[in-house]
């Protein structure tokens, strides 16, 4: 059996009298490129922290390539790399120490040159020594997602990851997601750009109020919800999902059949 790089169960997340995550749960193996969608609110950005290690869970388990996240969080996040939608960089460091300071940490050695070509994929080059304060939203975003790949992670966790891109770096984006899929690493995307993840991703993991609607293979999302044509887009199957009118499936698998 091929082995899990995320497994996320019966996940739960409340902030006091706030529930952000109800029981949501799913799975992610090496090479899959997970889009996880939902309107704003739903719970995405929770699942994301939790997965990461940033916020702990209130019931429920994770796991990153075998590791828990919450009583082996190092071996997990050796594993993993996040870009949150607004990265924070140190503004007193250039790109080229940031990467440096990720090699270091992440016991990355002669790292160098793998540097140097992912500023060059990223248009990153002429900005080796600019300071993080000086740098374009768009910049930044490049240099948070070039930290993320230094140390070739298992598991990549991308939220909004186009925000502040130009075309030719959302393009950019795109192939290094495809290509480092096919090397093996797993990715969960969240993003509001349908059409992204239309286009780009294998599988969907669809959330509304904190209640997963929809996880299982791309391709057959449509075939989830009663009613959608067999030309539907990924549009259409998003609104049909988190619609009032589908509070009769709170949680339908790749196969149709309640979980």
């Amino acid at each position: 059996m091929t082995e899990l790089f995320v497994d996320v169960n019966d996940l739960h997340k409340q902030y006091r009298d706030t529930v952000a995550v109800a029981g949501v749960s799913f799975q992610l193996r090496p090479g899959e490129i997970l889009g996880l969608l939902g309107p704003n609110g739903a719970g995405k950005t929770t699942i994301l922290r939790a997965i990461a290690g940033v916020i702990p869970p209130t019931a429920g388990t994770l796991h990153v390539a075998g590791a828990n996240t919450v009583t082996d969080p190092v071996r997990a996040k050796q594993h993993l790399a996040y870009v949150p939608d607004d990265p924070q960089l140190f503004d007193a460091l250039t790109v080229w120490e940031h990467l440096e300071f990720i090699a270091a940490t992440y016991g990355v050695k002669e790292f160098e040159d793998k540097a140097e070509t992912l500023m060059a994929e990223f248009e990153l080059s002429t900005q080796r020594d600019t300071l993080a304060s000086e740098l374009s939203r768009g910049m930044k975003q490049k240099t948070a997602i070039c930290c993320a790949y230094l140390h070739s992670p298992k598991v990549v966790l991308l939220d909004e990851p186009m925000t502040g891109l130009d075309p030719r770096g959302i393009r950019t984006l795109k192939s290094s997601i495809a290509r480092l899929a096919s090397d093996g690493a797993a990715f969960i995307v969240s993003s509001h750009l349908l059409a992204l993840i239309e286009d780009l991703c294998t599988s969907l993991l669809i959330v509304h109020h904190g209640k997963r609607l929809y996880f299982g293979a791309a391709p057959q999302a449509r075939e989830a919800f009663d009613g959608m044509d067999a030309d539907a887009t990924l549009e259409d199957v998003f609104f049909r999902a988190t619609g009032d009118d589908v509070s009769d499936v709170s949680s339908v698998s790749s196969t149709g059949n309640p979980s």
